[in-house]
């Protein structure tokens, strides 16, 4: 198949860092599925472990399910759904978009606070979930029972209305909108049009053949933009859907595994999990043909046997999911390190900028900005739209505004883009962007808790983590660090957990009085140099075996945490289900020991894991 990266791109200006994806189709969404129900009722349109959906089955759920919100919500409304993947989230997602409502994936945990803080923001007419993990407005509401194979206790929520507030609304033509970390604390909310999702699901098809008979893994995170690219591209497609099982999206050799009992042909990846698949030695006789790599930095390219395409994909969710594409065709030398994030996809226009928005000549580093056909319609917020979706300029065509991705890139004199990193302080923790500022919002809310700074520093792994200093109160209530990392949870997404928190008594400054944050960094890295020297939970608490030791160590590495002993929990620790995937691997290097996910997310502390990797390592002697 020929790639977008071998087709002459036209629109290219010479010596000038812009360049114009081909023109684009537009693609119908909804549509489109109900045309595969009609014409191919019976096919497989989901498969969840034991059960499959036909597309004419799939198409009665969404109906129903439509039948029960009619009334109740109304075309630009916003629908959250507090789902995970499931038959019932899938026909959730297609009923939102025959009423003409917004799709709001929030995802089946979001945070409890964070939650009450977004529809206390938004004011979402309806939120679908089980109603106990729901917040106040909708908990004590009216509900409406939803229905679906596999699914319990699952409600549609109406907000009751003695406040007297309005829902926000979505502009016209919004098909779907999802949260991104802001800087004032609370997400953002992108709204992104029909036809742009239209467009980039022709292009993922064509991109990778796409069709009857494919089966499609439906794993990327709920609330995460590029499950939509997954999720539409199967149902517009007439391929099945099919469910990652939970353990797969921590272990690399589960996902393959997965991936080869299950039939899968196209797939995405977030880079994080993606790394550790193309580490190990590529399994063979997988029937993958297309992997889509995207979130983060992709350090690695594949290796010579790697039998699938991998397409390293690069794009905000200002700009629909994907904006440019650097492809990897099984068998070709791609070099060492990392690959560039390749050149735009049809109907995008990108361009690298000074800071005052002009075009730099090829080879000079600068922003990158985007604009064309992928472009959201903004935020839900005209502030914040005005800020970071700009004018064009003035010579730029097929355009007349650009979004700010605040990203820093060079674009190489063949038109291809190399990321380099971020020009401010927003950063990518295990495939998600976050805003420093907004854990240090939810931080600050605790009213034990005077001023607190975060910072992120490069991760021993790959990838960052976020480091927490809080400035406790003065003479309030005594409190350390694990009490505030544990209230702070409920508040942020799995991602923005800190890895570590800090107690200072205060904050060093800079010249112009702001908080010095790469002091509170250099003194963070001189401390852990220090712990480095001292065995991995030195003290009360030491590691009584070898095995115990090197699991410190181990985890000492993944989480930055030099503080651990073997009582405590990984989880609680700072783990997330990118380090516990990294942590598998090694202890499989290590000990020569497989072990599921879920048998070490059982066990209650490291001790624990040890004890188990012993029990489990060639030549033990059970009792």
């Amino acid at each position: 198949m020929t790639t977008i990266q071998d087709r002459p791109l036209p629109g290219l200006l010479p010596g000038l860092s812009v360049a114009y994806g081909r023109p684009h189709r537009d693609g119908a969404v909804l549509d489109l599925f109900t045309s595969w129900a009609r014409r191919t009722p019976n096919a497989p349109a989901l498969i969840d472990g034991g059960l499959t959906l036909s597309y004419a089955e799939l198409d009665r759920l969404a109906d129903g399910i439509a039948g029960q919100l009619a009334g109740r919500v109304r075309p630009g409304d916003l629908v959250g759904l507090c789902l995970d993947h499931s038959a019932a989230l899938v026909a959730a997602t297609l009923a939102v978009a025959r009423l003409g409502a917004v799709h709001l994936p929030l995802g089946p945990r979001p945070g409890e606070r964070r939650l009450r803080a977004v529809a206390e923001q938004l004011r979402p007419a309806c939120l679908i979930g089980d109603p106990a993990l729901l917040p106040p407005a909708h908990r004590d509401g009216r509900h409406h029972p939803v229905t679906a194979p596999g699914a319990t206790g699952i409600v549609a929520a109406f907000a009751g209305e003695s406040d007297g507030a309005e829902a926000v609304r979505a502009p016209r033509g919004t098909q779907y909108t999802v949260l991104t970390s802001g800087s004032t604390g609370l997400p953002k909310a992108v709204a992104v049009g029909q036809t742009a999702l239209g467009a980039l699901l022709t292009w993922y098809r064509e991109l990778t053949g796409l069709g009857p008979g494919d089966r499609h893994s439906l794993l990327i995170g709920v609330a995460f933009d590029p499950h939509l690219m997954e999720l539409w591209a199967g149902l517009t497609s007439g391929a099945a859907l099919c469910v990652a099982p939970e353990a797969v999206r921590w272990d690399p050799v589960a996902l393959t595994d997965w991936w080869r009992t299950a039939g899968i042909t196209v797939g995405v990846l977030p880079t994080p999990l993606a790394e550790p698949v193309l580490d190990r030695p590529w399994p063979a006789d997988l029937p993958l043909r297309h992997l889509t790599v995207g979130g983060d930095r992709l350090r690695r390219t594949p290796g010579p046997d790697v039998t699938a395409t991998v397409h390293n994909a690069y794009g905000p969710a200002e700009a629909t999911v994907t904006t440019t594409v650097h492809s990897m065709v099984p068998g070709a030398g791609h070099g060492t390190g990392a690959p560039p994030i390749g050149r735009p996809v049809p109907g995008a226009i990108v361009l690298v900028t000074d800071e005052n928005g002009r075009a730099l000549p090829r080879g000079e580093a600068g922003e990158l900005r985007i604009g064309g056909q992928g472009l959201a319609i903004g935020y839900l917020d005209e502030g914040l739209t005005a800020e970071r979706f700009v004018s064009a300029p003035d010579d730029l065509e097929g355009t007349d505004r650009v979004y700010r991705t605040g990203d820093r890139v060079l674009m190489r004199a063949d038109g291809v883009l190399e990321f380099l990193g971020r020009l401010d302080d927003q950063v990518k923790v295990s495939g998600v962007r976050i805003e420093p500022a907004e854990v240090e919002a939810a931080l600050e809310r605790d009213p034990r808790v005077r001023r607190a700074a975060v910072v992120a520093r490069p991760a021993q792994v790959g990838g960052a983590q976020l480091i927490a200093f809080a400035q406790p109160v003065t003479g309030g209530t005594p409190v350390d660090g694990a009490e505030l990392l544990a209230a702070v949870r409920p508040w942020l997404p799995e991602q923005a957990v800190p890895s570590a928190l800090r107690l200072v008594d205060g904050f060093p400054l800079d010249a112009n009085g702001k908080i010095d944050r790469a002091a509170l960094l250099k003194a963070e890295e001189a401390e852990a140099q220090q712990g480095a020297a001292r065995p991995a939970g030195a003290g009360a608490d030491a590691a009584a075996t070898p095995t115990e030791r090197t699991l410190l160590r181990i985890c000492a590495g993944l989480l930055g945490r030099t503080d651990l002993g073997p009582s405590d929990n990984f989880l609680d620790a700072g783990g997330t289900s990118v380090t516990a995937a990294r942590l598998l691997a090694a202890l499989e290097e290590e000990f020569e020991v497989r072990l599921r996910a879920p048998s070490l997310l059982r066990q209650p502390d490291l001790r624990a894991v040890a004890r188990l990797v012993d029990e489990r390592r060639p030549g033990a002697v059970t009792d």
